[in-house]
């Protein structure tokens, strides 16, 4: 579809008085436990999450001082897409981690 069809189509939507909406938003969450090291925490974060090496670190470290810490906040099907690519590399190393999608609340 080229960019002059997509904009035809956006401009006949909302011509038609239907309301778009943004999709509901989650947050990926990590738990702490005393197995899983902080360098695989920090490596997940990293390939998973794409966060730069130096908030990936800040996150780590929120994780291990307050029990929890925000990996990130998605649509739906992203999150759930990260937390089962890291419980799966999380399980290939024998580690415990765990990781909830919780909505945010508007």
């Amino acid at each position: 579809m080229s960019g002059t069809e997509l904009s035809s189509q956006t401009n006949a939507v909302a011509e038609s008085g239907v309301k778009l909406r943004q999709p509901k938003m989650y947050a990926v969450t990590m738990h702490n436990d005393d197995v899983t090291t902080m360098d695989f925490v920090v490596d997940v974060l990293v390939r998973v999450f794409r966060k730069p090496p130096a908030e990936a670190s800040r996150i780590m470290m929120d994780i291990h001082n307050n029990g929890s810490g925000v990996a990130g906040v998605y649509t739906f099907d992203l999150a759930v897409t990260k937390k089962i690519q890291t419980e799966r590399l999380a399980h290939e190393k024998g580690f415990p981690l765990r990781l909830t999608v919780d909505e945010l609340q508007e």
